[in-house]
């Protein structure tokens, strides 16, 4: 929990015209992952792209593929993108029960991937309780999902404190991933309260310059959590 904080931009965010020189971009300027947001038009109110984007992706890119499913039915469409060469895969705690979510990270990683439960802004971090101490990932939504460039919601590093709280209490250790309306202002709130990793959207593609837009986000955040890191130990 404690290497730098990444960025995972978001796709959904890039020139779809061009999105092999966006992708080359964000790899050049030190991104950590690729975020891919995968919308079926019935958990969320969009439909965006799937299995065949991914698998050009992996050809594409040797940064790892961070597939975040707003899918109604994930269990059945795991293996989809296990195949296509997802590196980490996000599924929501809204559709699966406990059993459903135990099933859903063994599937993950016997597939060989890493794998994320993801939180709504109004889902308690409690659900996350049977599974906490096999993720490998937490993803707090600081929107709610389904469309891309939405502001960000006043709070939700509250809720990244909860979650990295709740790690802490049973003695694991998943990487805290935020997601929604993340730029060089916000970064900071919830890198400080535990964040790992941030998805950007438009804060990074549709910046004059994202590479240099990038790297400043980066900058703010770990500024942000090297000096909450600093305050815990003095406290």
């Amino acid at each position: 929990m404690f290497e730098p904080v990444k960025i995972a931009p978001s796709i959904l965010s890039a020139d779809f015209m061009n999105l092999g020189r966006d992708i080359a971009l964000i790899e050049e300027a030190g991104a950590g992952y690729v975020h891919v947001d995968v919308m079926d038009g019935h958990f969320v109110p969009n439909l965006t792209m799937g299995v065949p984007i991914v698998k050009q992706l992996k050809k594409a890119t040797s940064l790892p593929l961070d597939v975040h499913l707003m899918i109604d039915n994930p269990l059945e469409q795991l293996p989809w993108f296990l195949d296509a060469g997802a590196d980490l895969v996000t599924v929501h705690a809204e559709v699966l029960d406990a059993d459903g979510l135990a099933r859903a990270v063994a599937s993950i990683h016997a597939a060989g991937a890493k794998a994320a439960v993801s939180l709504k802004p109004r889902t308690a971090p409690g659900v996350l309780a049977p599974v906490i101490s096999d993720v490998d990932m937490v993803l707090v939504m600081s929107v709610e999902p389904g469309f891309s460039g939405q502001s960000y919601i006043e709070g939700s590093e509250d809720k990244v404190a909860r979650v990295a709280a709740l790690a802490r209490s049973v003695g694991a250790s998943p990487l805290v991933q935020v997601d929604g309306g993340i730029g060089e202002a916000t970064a900071p709130l919830v890198a400080g309260a535990g964040a790992d990793v941030l998805v950007c959207g438009n804060a990074v593609f549709a910046a004059e310059d994202p590479a240099r837009a990038l790297a400043e986000v980066a900058a703010a955040a770990e500024e942000a959590r090297l000096a909450a890191l600093a305050a815990r130990k003095e406290a």
